[in-house]
């Protein structure tokens, strides 16, 4: 699939900065609006406010004017008083409005209508003086009625006296009334306290009229005057009213303008934020449904690519299978032959031989040991990138380790003038714990290389606690053919050397660095080089440091018990009838006694009553396992603690879960006679016994068809045994596989993984590791439903030829 690189979270985040950059921008125009608003808002308050106290100004000049008709009307002072109170509230009512307002001409404006309150109260002033001037016309005229009165009094009557129109009464009407008068002027009595004369009575009085009817007729000519000042100033104080009221009304209506400005300027604020708000959620949308395509079209392209990725990763992972399962299975088909190589050559070179063919012999021996070197480089290898290596954690001797892996390597290269110092610090001489073998691993390789890359000088090994007491450290310095500092790097590198004349100078895989490396890596260390091309190079080991603080070891809390005699009584448990054929012959070889059982129920019922000194029991068996076998055993009154050896051709357990269910150690299938009988001797001797490694994948594919040695020397290269035994095989193998074919037609899969793996030993230990390869795939699960009838069919043709091959081994 083609390398793609995905924008996805890039458009996400970018989506995100558009809308919030949306959102700030939007957020800030809304602000500056709504700013723009409560100004607004603030002035129409302010312009409202000027209204009412315009509007309260018209009821106070209405009032006023009002108070000023009746002031005129009455002339009366104290409505004179109220008027000039009501004019100075409005002149301070003026003069609060006055400093509201924010034209200069509104304040013009105001300053006339005080200038026409000013003249209105002058106005009204004056008419009250020409109103005075009236009452004096008044009093005169009330003079000379009073003196006309008088007049009446003291005269003669007359005919007028008695009718208004005496020349329209009739003649005898007017005769008769007008005797009537003149009796009555007969009779009229003289007034005895008047001193004066009539003729002067009647001459003052006449003079007094005349004189008052003079002065009336003067104030009737002024009362003209006055009446026309006074129609004057009542129209002056019309003209008054009229213009103040006119002043206000402007100001009333300049202020409602600037509120119809304000209102319109408000509406517009409004539209525009509303303009705002709708295209910003115009684009809003528009950006969501832009970045929501486009984050559905990567999220579909993502998935496109996931599905794709998924499967490259299966392939991927079915590549490394393959390579991991063809890595192990040729280093297993070589394991073996090579053991057989390297155990003829030793032979061979410890037998009378010719100069020429020791030659031979030692050539044959170096090859065969780096194709060993090899195979466990690769198996390594192949262990750590499928990550099944497996890390123990017991006590042991970090001075002897070194010495002895140091001790080791010498011996090989001693035809080199080497110098070997290795100086431990004696705080190291206390157990540690950690993984002896991983560690014995790491020490080869890398006192391995120095030897091998140097021809003479020394090889300086160091051991010390580092500054903080948590790691110890490791230097191990050479003073050989040195690295580049550029190719430093790549020596660490799997399948790489320094430059390519060190393959063909040295030899070596280019795996034995990387694969310490990684290991130093998984127990929690580092691995650190410095070199200088030409003078040697130092490598610097560093591991997590932690004491042992128990007081025995594992080993020591399994102690056999030692037997006086050679004889012993051993229990063989293994459902594999050839492979415990086999394990009888060899026990026997060495005048053993053997109880044999092909199930460990039978087995635990059997040796209730019967003494042993050691029990041997294979792992996966039907019905009970080694593990419940064990346990059960130990519940017994039989069990005194005697040695129990596991055989396995299981990969998946570490020798610590053997230990922890009471084994004594494990061995591991297919076995040798030799290691077999080494592991008992050890035991015997209450010696130390060696590592374990079963962590092997054990998948194998035949580069052979078959090697009866091993199987020889488990008999004791007797050939009617041999014939016995490959006969027994060939007989229960062909019963297994019908079995085997039944559970494949019915799909039993608990019942094919039993079966090939109780079959499988065998074919193991004759070196039939194609057909093994084929049980490992049966008995793992590593088949597909589907397939097994395939798998079969190729496993019979497989099995019928070997069993050929066998049939003429035995004639």
């Amino acid at each position: 699939m083609e390398s793609k690189r995905s924008y996805t979270a890039i458009k996400v985040l970018f989506s995100y900065v558009a809308l919030l950059a949306l959102v700030v921008t939007v957020g800030w125009f809304l602000y500056s609006e709504n700013v723009v608003y409560n100004k607004l808002e603030n002035k129409i308050a302010f312009e409202k406010t000027k209204i009412l106290r315009v509007s309260k100004l018209f009821s106070n000049v209405y009032k006023t004017e009002s108070l000023a008709r009746k002031t005129i009307q009455t002339n009366s002072e104290s409505d004179f008083k109220s008027y000039l109170t009501e004019t100075d509230s409005l002149r301070s009512r003026i003069d609060t409005l006055k400093q509201i307002v924010t034209t200069q001409y509104q304040k013009t404006l105001l300053d006339s209508v005080n200038y026409y309150l000013s003249e209105k109260t002058k106005n009204i002033q004056q008419l009250k003086a020409i109103k005075n001037k009236a009452d004096d016309e008044v009093s005169v005229n009330t003079a000379i009625d009073e003196i006309t009165k008088m007049e009446f009094k003291l005269r003669k009557l007359e005919l007028q006296d008695f009718t208004k129109s005496p020349n329209q009464l009739g003649s005898y009407q007017r005769n008769v009334l007008q005797k009537y008068v003149d009796y009555l002027n007969q009779n009229i009595p003289d007034d005895s306290t008047n001193t004066l004369s009539k003729q002067a009575s009647d001459s003052i009085l006449a003079n007094s009229k005349k004189l008052l009817s003079n002065v009336k007729l003067k104030a009737e000519k002024k009362k003209e005057s006055l009446n026309f000042e006074e129609n004057k100033l009542l129209k002056n104080e019309i003209a008054i009213s009229e213009q103040l009221r006119k002043v206000l009304r402007i100001i009333e209506r300049e202020i409602i303008i600037n509120s119809i400005k304000n209102n319109s300027l408000k509406e517009k604020s409004l539209k525009k934020v509303n303009e705002i708000v709708t295209a910003s959620a115009i684009i809003g949308l528009i950006l969501t449904l832009f970045f929501s395509i486009l984050i559905v079209s990567d999220y579909s392209k993502s998935q496109v690519y996931k599905r794709q990725l998924e499967i490259a990763n299966f392939k991927t992972k079915n590549l490394l299978k393959s390579r991991e399962q063809l890595i192990s299975t040729v280093s297993h088909d070589l394991k073996t032959p090579l053991s057989t190589i390297v155990g003829y050559s030793e032979l061979l070179g410890n037998s009378d031989v010719n100069t020429k063919q020791s030659y031979f012999i030692k050539n044959i021996k170096n090859s065969s040991e780096y194709i060993t070197q090899l195979v466990q480089d690769l198996l390594d290898f192949s262990q750590i990138e499928a990550g099944k290596i497996t890390i123990e954690k017991v006590p042991f001797s970090l001075p002897e380790i070194i010495d002895e892996v140091a001790k080791s390597i010498q011996t090989v290269y001693k035809q080199k003038n080497i110098e070997l110092i290795i100086n431990v610090d004696e705080k190291l001489n206390s157990k540690i714990v950690g993984d002896p073998f991983r560690l014995k691993q790491i020490l080869s390789n890398i006192i391995g290389n120095a030897y091998k890359f140097t021809e003479e000088g020394f090889i300086r090994i160091g051991a010390f606690i580092a500054e903080n007491d948590q790691f110890f450290t490791i230097i191990i310095e050479d003073s050989g053919i040195g690295i580049e500092k550029e190719n430093q790097k790549l020596v660490f590198e799997e399948f790489a050397q320094a430059n390519e004349g060190i393959e063909k100078k040295y030899g070596g895989t280019g795996l034995g660095l990387s694969i310490c490396q990684k290991i130093i890596s998984i127990l929690g260390g580092t691995l650190q080089l410095e070199s200088i091309f030409g003078k040697g190079s130092t490598f610097e080991i560093q591991l997590p440091l932690l004491f042992d603080s128990s007081t025995n070891s594992i080993q020591e809390a399994k102690k056999a018990i030692v037997r006086n005699t050679k004889k012993q009584t051993f229990i063989v448990i293994d459902d594999d009838i050839n492979l415990l054929n086999l394990t009888i012959g060899v026990l026997r070889q060495e005048n053993h006694q053997v109880l044999s059982f092909t199930s460990a129920i039978k087995a635990l019922e059997a040796i209730q009553k019967t003494n042993f000194d050691f029990v041997i029991t294979d792992i996966q068996m039907p019905e009970m396992d080694g593990f419940m076998f064990l346990q059960k055993l130990k519940n017994t009154s039989i069990y005194k603690n005697q040695p129990v050896i596991a055989l396995t051709g299981r990969t998946d357990l570490a020798p610590s879960v053997y230990a922890k269910a009471g084994f004594t150690t494990v061995v591991k299938k297919p076995y040798s006679p030799k290691i077999l009988l080494e592991t008992i001797h050890l035991i015997l001797q209450n010696d130390t016994l060696p590592v374990v490694d079963i962590n092997d994948n054990e998948e194998k594919i035949a580069t052979k068809s078959y090697s009866l040695e091993t199987l020889k020397d488990f008999l004791g290269n007797d050939k009617n045994a041999l014939n016995e035994v490959l006969k027994s095989f060939i007989e229960s193998t062909n019963e297994n596989l019908v079995f085997l074919e039944t559970a494949i037609g019915q799909e039993n899969v608990p019942e094919i993984n039993a079966i090939a793996h109780r079959i499988a030993p065998m074919f193991n230990q004759i070196e039939a590791y194609e057909i093994g390869g084929i049980l490992k795939v049966l008995d793992k699960n590593d088949f597909e439903i589907s397939d097994l009838k395939d798998i079969f069919k190729a496993l019979k043709a497989k099995t019928e030829s070997l069993f050929k091959a066998l049939q003429k081994e035995i004639i």
